[in-house]
Protein backbone atom coordinates (compact mmCIF):
# COMPACT_ATOMS: atom_id res chain seq x y z
CA UNK A 1 0.00 0.00 0.00
CA UNK A 2 1.23 3.46 -0.97
CA UNK A 3 -0.16 7.20 0.60
CA UNK A 4 -1.20 9.42 -2.31
CA UNK A 5 0.66 12.42 -1.39
CA UNK A 6 -1.69 15.70 -1.23
CA UNK A 7 -0.10 16.87 -4.17
CA UNK A 8 -2.35 13.80 -6.05
CA UNK A 9 -5.47 15.74 -4.74
CA UNK A 10 -4.61 19.02 -5.30
CA UNK A 11 -4.98 20.00 -1.62
CA UNK A 12 -4.79 23.43 -0.75
CA UNK A 13 -2.20 24.74 1.87
CA UNK A 14 -2.62 24.42 5.62
CA UNK A 15 -2.70 27.02 7.27
CA UNK A 16 -0.77 26.75 10.59
CA UNK A 17 -0.71 23.07 11.46
CA UNK A 18 0.28 21.89 15.33
CA UNK A 19 2.73 18.95 15.17
CA UNK A 20 2.61 16.01 17.57
CA UNK A 21 6.28 14.67 18.66
CA UNK A 22 6.06 10.97 19.33
CA UNK A 23 3.70 8.13 18.76
CA UNK A 24 -0.08 8.54 19.65
CA UNK A 25 -2.21 6.15 20.91
CA UNK A 26 -5.53 6.35 19.39
CA UNK A 27 -6.85 5.43 15.99
CA UNK A 28 -10.41 7.31 15.41
CA UNK A 29 -12.41 5.77 12.80
CA UNK A 30 -14.98 8.25 10.38
CA UNK A 31 -17.11 7.59 7.55
CA UNK A 32 -17.17 11.19 5.18
CA UNK A 33 -21.38 10.64 5.15
CA UNK A 34 -21.20 11.02 1.21
CA UNK A 35 -24.08 8.89 -0.14
CA UNK A 36 -22.70 7.81 -3.32
CA UNK A 37 -18.56 7.75 -2.28
CA UNK A 38 -16.29 7.55 -5.18
CA UNK A 39 -15.31 4.85 -7.31
CA UNK A 40 -12.86 6.61 -9.45
CA UNK A 41 -9.45 8.64 -8.80
CA UNK A 42 -11.10 11.93 -10.38
CA UNK A 43 -14.19 11.23 -8.02
CA UNK A 44 -12.20 10.73 -4.92
CA UNK A 45 -9.98 13.45 -5.38
CA UNK A 46 -13.20 15.89 -5.85
CA UNK A 47 -14.86 14.95 -2.75
CA UNK A 48 -11.64 15.07 -0.77
CA UNK A 49 -11.10 18.68 -1.96
CA UNK A 50 -14.66 19.46 -1.21
CA UNK A 51 -14.15 18.17 2.45
CA UNK A 52 -11.16 20.11 2.53
CA UNK A 53 -12.99 23.32 1.64
CA UNK A 54 -15.99 23.06 4.17
CA UNK A 55 -13.22 22.41 6.96
CA UNK A 56 -10.96 24.71 5.94
CA UNK A 57 -14.30 27.33 5.34
CA UNK A 58 -17.44 26.56 7.34
CA UNK A 59 -15.66 24.82 10.33
CA UNK A 60 -12.66 27.17 10.12
CA UNK A 61 -10.48 24.38 10.41
CA UNK A 62 -6.71 24.71 9.41
CA UNK A 63 -6.64 22.05 6.70
CA UNK A 64 -9.03 18.54 6.08
CA UNK A 65 -9.76 17.19 9.57
CA UNK A 66 -8.14 13.68 9.10
CA UNK A 67 -4.96 12.33 8.79
CA UNK A 68 -5.64 10.27 6.06
CA UNK A 69 -8.37 8.94 3.61
CA UNK A 70 -9.55 6.13 2.05
CA UNK A 71 -10.96 5.61 -1.02
CA UNK A 72 -13.24 3.22 -2.99
CA UNK A 73 -10.82 3.75 -6.06
CA UNK A 74 -8.48 1.12 -4.07
CA UNK A 75 -6.22 4.30 -2.74
CA UNK A 76 -5.12 5.85 0.66
CA UNK A 77 -4.52 9.61 0.68
CA UNK A 78 -2.74 11.80 2.73
CA UNK A 79 -4.67 14.11 4.59
CA UNK A 80 -3.04 15.88 7.79
CA UNK A 81 -0.32 13.47 7.43
CA UNK A 82 1.77 11.46 9.96
CA UNK A 83 2.80 14.01 12.97
CA UNK A 84 0.22 16.63 12.51
CA UNK A 85 -2.50 17.23 14.58
CA UNK A 86 -6.24 16.38 13.17
CA UNK A 87 -9.40 18.19 13.57
CA UNK A 88 -11.61 14.93 13.84
CA UNK A 89 -12.54 14.11 17.29
CA UNK A 90 -12.65 16.36 20.01
CA UNK A 91 -10.32 15.78 23.18
CA UNK A 92 -8.32 13.09 21.08
CA UNK A 93 -6.72 15.36 18.11
CA UNK A 94 -3.98 15.82 20.04
CA UNK A 95 -3.59 12.00 21.04
CA UNK A 96 -4.71 10.45 17.59
CA UNK A 97 -4.93 9.70 14.24
CA UNK A 98 -8.06 10.53 12.12
CA UNK A 99 -8.97 8.15 9.39
CA UNK A 100 -11.83 8.68 6.82
CA UNK A 101 -13.63 6.13 4.66
CA UNK A 102 -15.06 8.16 1.85
CA UNK A 103 -18.82 7.10 1.70
CA UNK A 104 -21.87 6.07 3.68
CA UNK A 105 -21.46 3.10 6.02
CA UNK A 106 -24.29 3.24 7.84
CA UNK A 107 -25.96 0.09 5.93
CA UNK A 108 -23.09 -1.06 4.29
CA UNK A 109 -19.44 -1.96 4.83
CA UNK A 110 -16.74 -0.17 2.92
CA UNK A 111 -15.00 -2.67 0.40
CA UNK A 112 -12.25 -5.59 0.96
CA UNK A 113 -10.15 -3.22 -0.15
CA UNK A 114 -10.93 -0.11 1.98
CA UNK A 115 -10.71 -2.30 4.77
CA UNK A 116 -7.00 -3.86 3.81
CA UNK A 117 -5.85 -0.31 2.85
CA UNK A 118 -6.77 1.14 6.74
CA UNK A 119 -5.29 -1.94 8.11
CA UNK A 120 -2.15 -1.30 6.37
CA UNK A 121 -2.19 2.41 6.84
CA UNK A 122 -2.26 1.46 11.03
CA UNK A 123 0.39 -1.28 10.26
CA UNK A 124 2.46 1.32 8.85
CA UNK A 125 1.93 4.04 11.21
CA UNK A 126 3.00 1.53 14.05
CA UNK A 127 6.14 0.31 11.88
CA UNK A 128 6.87 3.97 11.46
CA UNK A 129 6.59 5.30 15.01
CA UNK A 130 3.65 7.30 14.79
CA UNK A 131 1.53 4.91 16.64
CA UNK A 132 2.04 3.18 19.30
CA UNK A 133 1.76 -0.81 19.49
CA UNK A 134 -0.81 -0.82 22.23
CA UNK A 135 -2.95 1.78 20.58
CA UNK A 136 -6.64 1.87 20.89
CA UNK A 137 -9.17 1.63 18.03
CA UNK A 138 -12.08 3.72 18.40
CA UNK A 139 -15.20 4.64 16.23
CA UNK A 140 -15.59 8.15 16.11
CA UNK A 141 -19.24 7.76 17.82
CA UNK A 142 -17.08 6.87 21.13
CA UNK A 143 -15.83 10.07 21.28
CA UNK A 144 -18.99 12.50 20.54
CA UNK A 145 -22.56 11.95 19.66
CA UNK A 146 -22.54 10.97 16.24
CA UNK A 147 -23.21 7.99 13.96
CA UNK A 148 -19.92 8.18 12.92
CA UNK A 149 -18.60 6.02 11.28
CA UNK A 150 -21.78 4.39 10.72
CA UNK A 151 -23.22 0.92 11.88
CA UNK A 152 -22.04 -1.12 9.46
CA UNK A 153 -18.20 0.16 9.42
CA UNK A 154 -18.50 0.51 13.54
CA UNK A 155 -19.48 -3.31 13.73
CA UNK A 156 -16.67 -3.96 11.42
CA UNK A 157 -14.51 -2.21 13.16
CA UNK A 158 -15.48 -3.78 16.17
CA UNK A 159 -13.73 -7.45 15.32
CA UNK A 160 -10.32 -5.59 14.56
CA UNK A 161 -7.93 -6.81 17.43
CA UNK A 162 -7.19 -3.46 19.38
CA UNK A 163 -11.16 -2.06 18.98
CA UNK A 164 -12.24 -1.34 22.67
CA UNK A 165 -14.95 -0.40 24.37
Amino acid sequence: MTIEPRSSWGAASARSPSRINGAVEYVIIHHSDNPNGCSTSAQCTRLIKNIQSDHKGRRSFSDIGYNFIVAGDGKVYEGRGFGLQGSHAPKYNRRSIGIVFLGNFEDSTPSAQMLQNAKDLIELAKAGGHLKNDYTLLGHRQTKATSCPGTALYNEIKTWPRWRQ
